[in-house]
């Protein structure tokens, strides 16, 4: 899910997805995060289990793999039994 570079060298901007897509960024060592909206150039995330927001660079952001998103399922559904997630 990176953005393409056109043949002149410039970078074309990222489609924004929509709320709740799974994302992973890879500037935080692929952690996995919900799309929650943009913040300026960045896009915001949260993790899946609950916690802070973080913003991350588009050009950073790919799509889950099937076990990253896997994982990233298990987890909301982990946190939403332990009610840290609602």
């Amino acid at each position: 899910m990176c953005a393409e570079d056109d043949p002149l060298g410039e970078q074309k901007p990222q489609q924004v997805p929509s709320t709740g897509t799974l994302l992973v960024d890879t500037g935080r060592r692929d952690q996995v995060g919900e799309f929650r909206g943009t913040a300026g150039p960045y896009w915001s995330l949260r993790p899946v289990s609950g916690g802070r927001e973080w913003e991350a660079e588009p050009a950073n952001i790919r799509a889950p793999s099937p076990m990253e998103r896997l994982r990233a399922e298990i987890a909301r559904c982990n946190a939403r039994s332990e009610g840290r997630v609602l």
